[in-house]
């Protein structure tokens, strides 16, 4: 049986894929990973569907028994993890086996880390995802997040295990300070322009009332023209709302799909995988750009996941061969190069 058992689960882990489309006009957020990046970067290396459902954990990874043989990848922050004691590295698939045990440290520097599997996690899906929504109870594992004792199965991987990495240049550098790129609107018409000019000119704190839902912050009040409060329009992640008292709140993945305060700006998802990363006492800034800008970004940014992955599949010799051998019971993945 492909499975593997949570010995302790650390503060707060949770099944996600790329999030549950198409409800949010029943009232049911997207979910999804936060850091979509390193999630999209882990799957990658173990040959999955970029989409494939992996582990997310906050601040301290799970500690983790594997029951037959697999192959993981760890991305996200700086999570310290190792194998049996003994350190792995992070952005690079790793090898393991029956009775191995992974574990972490109290993330150095980020604030996610993200734990994928080969073949992907077998979890039924719900309304088209895997998600876990906490709130809703719905997804992952009855819809919460892992305990000890969890027993999580995954899939059959349709590829044979060689070890990957992600080149050094790709890798997101993380920090105490993130730019935010931003498209001003739908309401920055609420405010005043000396408001405008304090949202685009100051530094926020990332206070300690930050998780999935939104992140609140400190800093510089954002004046507005007549209040804060207007009729219930819709939200997406990135929406960046100001109620009454001036001080910005950012959607995360797991938002409310509407809500009656003014929106100042939307950060672009490009730089979402940043924000995720984001802990307490951190402190952010905002530029505008334009929508053409985001386009343009986003589109960049995609076409680099393409690089990344053509640069994967490249790395492996082209004069190997690979092939798994059953001798026993077990599996062993053997790679034949010619000379």
């Amino acid at each position: 049986m492909k499975d593997f058992e949570i010995l302790t689960p650390g503060p707060f882990t949770i099944i996600q894929d790329s999030g549950r489309y198409g409800y949010q006009k029943f009232g049911v957020p997207v979910s999804g990973v936060m850091d979509s990046f390193s999630h999209k970067a882990s799957n990658l290396l173990l040959g999955n569907s970029e989409d494939e459902a992996v582990l997310e954990f906050t601040m301290l990874g799970p500690k983790i028994k594997f029951q037959s043989q697999c192959a993981v990848a760890i991305t996200g922050g700086d999570s310290s993890p190792k194998v049996n004691g003994e350190p792995v590295p992070l952005w690079e698939s790793v090898e393991l086996n029956p009775g191995d045990e992974l574990s972490f440290g109290i993330m150095n520097i980020g604030c996610r880390g993200y734990i994928s599997f080969s073949g992907g996690i077998d979890v039924p899906e719900v309304m088209g995802s895997r998600s876990t929504y906490i709130k809703g109870k719905i997804g992952g594992i009855e819809g919460r997040q892992l305990k000890a004792g969890d027993t999580i199965k995954y899939k059959e991987s349709k590829s044979v295990y060689s070890r990957k990495e992600i080149p050094e240049k790709y890798i997101p550098l993380y920090g105490n300070h993130y730019e935010l790129r931003v498209v001003l609107g739908p309401q920055d018409d609420c405010f005043t322009s000396k408001g405008v000019s304090t949202f685009l000119s100051e530094k926020y704190t990332v206070t300690n009332e930050c998780d999935r839902m939104g992140i609140r912050l400190e800093g510089q009040s954002i004046e507005h023209i007549a209040g804060g409060d207007i009729i219930s329009d819709g939200i997406v992640p990135g929406s960046i709302q100001v109620p009454g008292h001036g001080k910005p709140i950012i959607m995360m993945a797991d938002c409310q799909t509407t809500g009656g305060y003014t929106k100042i700006a939307t950060v672009i998802s490009s730089d979402l995988q940043f924000l995720a990363q984001a802990r307490p006492g951190d402190t952010l800034s905002f530029r505008e750009i334009t929508v053409d800008e985001g386009q343009k970004i986003l589109k960049e940014n995609m076409e680099i996941m393409e690089t990344i992955k053509k640069e994967i599949i490249m790395s492996k010799d082209s004069n190997s061969k690979s092939f798994k051998v059953t001798i026993n019971s077990k599996i062993f993945n053997i790679e034949v190069f010619e000379v």
